[in-house]
């Protein structure tokens, strides 16, 4: 069984005790959160969609708040003397899927 969900703007496959990387979650440590934007749930090979998704959910629990590698951003302008070196971390939520229910 599986469903495909949005989580924060992004659209994730998910299983029952998978975990993921999504972006920062409101939330603390060890708690647990629903997602009720299912776009398809597959079960046994029976698929569904839309509106045959009224009730369904996906819960998951917080497992840490993390931040991401490093990505340099570096601009120069060749014979002007012009460069900048910025960096940016990003944070993410890593969560565990505990269910999916239909």
């Amino acid at each position: 069984m599986y469903a495909i969900v949005d989580i924060a703007g992004q659209q994730f496959k998910v299983a029952k005790d998978q975990y993921l990387f999504v972006h920062r979650l409101q939330g603390d440590e060890g708690a647990s959160i629903e997602f009720d934007k299912v776009l398809l749930a597959e079960n046994e090979g029976n698929f569904k969609l839309g509106a045959d998704l009224g009730g369904a959910k996906v819960s998951a629990k917080i497992l840490s708040h993390v931040k991401g590698d490093k990505v340099l951003i570096f601009k120069k302008k060749r014979r002007k003397g012009y460069k900048k070196k910025n960096g940016h971390r990003q944070q993410f939520t890593k969560i565990e899927i505990t269910g999916i229910t239909l």
